[in-house]
């Protein structure tokens, strides 16, 4: 697939990757310091398995958040 410069993208995806990359940003931001922070036993599975998982876009960090920590 070729790749085409943003101004060249119909204007809905442009509205999209405007929208969507900051959102996808924050969380990646947000779990990356969780992740870092958190003490092992607070964690389900190996952390550094989740230090790889919360790279997987956009998915990682959301089921990081959501199913990686204990409370």
């Amino acid at each position: 697939m070729a790749q085409h410069p943003f101004s060249e993208m119909p204007r809905w995806q442009q509205i999209g990757t405007l929208v969507l990359a900051p959102v996808e940003l924050i969380l990646t931001a947000t779990a990356a310091v969780d992740l870092a922070r958190r003490p092992a036993a607070q964690i389900r599975g190996p952390k550094a398995l989740w230090w790889l998982g919360i790279l997987v876009q956009p998915l990682g960090p959301v089921a990081y958040l959501k199913w990686a920590r204990r409370r």
